[in-house]
């Protein structure tokens, strides 16, 4: 990841989570985890739109870990006593009403951000939560073995947000406008907690603290990836407008003015993105493998070659 794990770590001071006197408190956090899991299924979507084979030999693995992380969640909250319920309603926002447009959209807004921050919660989680019980260790181990994981679906996120801010100009200014809106979700998801949740818990009480500490990572993100070009703070009020605006009120007018060549079919359709039936033939993987699958065969011809040169072989006759 563009990120350590160090850098993602917040200090909490040594506060802890109990699994026993906070069960109710684990309960919601693990039901916001569990809505995010369930919508992470539908990666399914995106290894329909992949655009090449790495990213639907990653999706298709993705889409088996998301089903292993809901088993997971529901398994954590099995140990806490507690049953599934509704997750908060922005994060139903953040989640499911950002779905986005394409593909570049989902590497970067729900794979590298918004995976992002999710692995920043559960970091805090392994950090924060007391395994002085035979419960509170197996949640741990659980939420160590996602984390895995979650990296890898970050990482991917990453590499491929700066793949295509290398092939297509102006999508910088969409992507960024997109991660302002995800970023000021997460701000008001964070007011809630701080009005609604235990001001003067041991862990909640450095929650202002934790929040801001997640935009700042979720900045150095950006500009690592390329979305940001400098920090915030010294991005003009009107770039953050523009970007805004691309992403968002300028997409009616762009959907317009495509609409009608959406009859077309999609392999004539010069706007619609390729789908890997369309690219697999010069895909950088399979052609590394034919190539390597040529490399003994062209091997032994040199090698033939020399032997005949050297007097030690005689040419083949045809």
């Amino acid at each position: 990841m563009l990120l350590t794990r160090a850098e993602m770590s917040f200090e909490f001071g040594g506060a802890r989570l109990s699994p026993e006197r906070d069960a109710e408190l684990l309960a919601w956090m693990m039901n916001q985890f569990l809505y995010g899991e369930v919508t992470g299924i539908q990666c399914g979507h995106w290894l329909y739109d992949a655009p090449d084979l790495d990213a639907a030999r990653f999706f298709s693995r993705q889409a088996v870990e998301e089903f292993q992380h809901v088993d997971n969640f529901v398994r954590i909250l099995e140990l806490l006593g507690k049953k599934p319920g509704q997750a908060h309603g922005m994060v139903r926002f953040l989640t499911s009403g950002m779905m986005p447009d394409s593909f570049e959209e989902h590497v970067c807004l729900e794979m590298a951000q918004g995976e992002g921050f999710v692995l920043l919660a559960l970091y805090a989680l392994i950090d924060t939560l007391d395994d002085g019980s035979a419960a509170g260790r197996e949640i741990k181990q659980i939420l160590q073995r996602a984390v895995k994981q979650e990296e890898r679906h970050v990482a991917f996120g990453e590499r491929r947000t700066i793949a295509a801010l290398q092939t297509k100009r102006g999508l910088r200014s969409r992507l960024l406008g997109l991660s302002l809106v995800s970023m000021w979700g997460v701000r008001r998801l964070g007011a809630f907690m701080r009005d609604r949740l235990p001001k003067d818990h041991v862990v909640l009480s450095h929650l202002p603290a934790f929040l801001e500490f997640t935009q700042r990572c979720a900045e150095t993100r950006l500009l690592r990836m390329g979305v940001l070009e400098k920090p915030l703070a010294e991005t003009s009020a009107a770039t953050k407008a523009l970007a805004l605006a691309s992403a968002y009120a300028l997409r009616p007018a762009l959907e317009l003015l495509a609409a009608p060549l959406k009859l077309l079919p999609n392999a004539l359709n010069p706007l619609a993105p390729k789908r890997v039936t369309q690219t697999y033939l010069s895909d950088a993987q399979l052609d590394t493998r034919v190539r390597n699958a040529r490399a003994p065969a062209l091997a032994r011809a040199v090698d033939e070659m020399g032997r005949i040169e050297d007097g030690e072989a005689e040419p083949a006759v045809q």
